[in-house]
């Protein structure tokens, strides 16, 4: 049977984030998780559902990407096809091909996890290694220590002071506590919290989002920052072990997390947490010409 890409309808994200969530598996590499669409949701679930992608055989859905910006595609399979060469062969085309509606043309980039064909097939198309993230996780089987400063899940009424943390810790974000609410509302988020690190004196001093794939599964951060005022104090450090334990209360076997290389603070920021890097993976790009 011929492999179909497709394009989901809001009501359809929930099918497709249920899915995503059974391909997660200890052991297997990092890949797109729940919780990457479920931070993309603070767009709104129409946006969310116009920046997936999907290619199915029979009816049976091979791979979903999900483009994380215009020239971006993160993508990742089901776990018996991550070497199935008809359909690397089929992404390749529709990644390649911009009147296909994936990717543009000129530079762009493809997210795929380590030993995915996909990323063989885009090298031997003339694509090369581009930026290397790395990735880390803390297996969770063991009770977490304390992280040592007061840690507060999230209500709604503190959504505005999540907000306001996270835009103090990331230069250009406009985040307010209107997308925190769409994040709140979209389906990844049933297996999600946000907490808010507190230092001595009450002030909100860092942020993060974890997202369960369900018991038995690797859960994952996204995003985590520290207010720029307040960096350098061990905050990181303990937001990073209080996301661990909430992901423990959650079901999760492991937290998993990922940066890119060139930002060493935040490696060791996580190693310093428990964290052990897995392995460090480049995208596969396209150069504009």
């Amino acid at each position: 049977m011929a492999i179909d890409l497709g394009k989901p309808h809001v009501d359809g994200l929930s099918d497709i984030v249920n899915v995503l969530r059974e391909w997660q598996e200890d052991g297997a590499p990092m890949q797109l998780h729940p919780g990457d669409l479920g931070w993309f949701w603070r767009a709104g679930g129409e946006a969310t559902a116009e920046a997936v992608r999907t290619w199915s055989r029979d009816g049976r859905l091979l791979a979903v990407g999900l483009l994380d910006g215009p020239d971006l595609l993160r993508i990742t399979t089901a776990p018996d096809a991550r070497r199935d060469r008809e359909l690397a062969q089929r992404v390749r085309d529709d990644v390649t091909e911009p009147e296909r509606g994936v990717l543009p043309a000129g530079s762009v980039s493809v997210e795929a996890p380590e030993g995915a064909l996909v990323r063989d097939v885009l090298i031997a198309r003339g694509w090369h290694a581009g930026e290397p993230w790395t990735w880390l996780r803390r297996d969770l089987a063991e009770p977490v220590e304390d992280p040592g400063v007061r840690i507060e899940v999230v209500a709604p009424e503190k959504a505005h002071v999540f907000a306001s943390v996270h835009r103090a810790a990331f230069d250009g974000s406009t985040f307010t506590d209107g997308p925190r609410r769409a994040m709140a509302a979209g389906a990844p988020f049933t297996d999600a919290r946000s907490l808010l690190a507190y230092d001595d004196q009450g002030s909100a001093v860092a942020s993060v989002t974890v997202w369960s794939a369900g018991p038995g599964r690797p859960g994952v951060l996204e995003p985590m920052g520290v207010h720029r005022a307040h960096r350098n104090l061990g905050h990181g450090r303990a937001i990073s072990v209080a996301a661990a334990a909430a992901l423990r209360r959650l079901g999760s076997s492991s937290a998993l997390v990922g940066t890119p290389s060139t930002h060493a603070a935040a490696v060791a920021t996580y190693e310093s947490a428990g964290f052990r890097r897995r392995s460090e993976v480049p995208d596969v790009c396209r150069d504009g010409g």
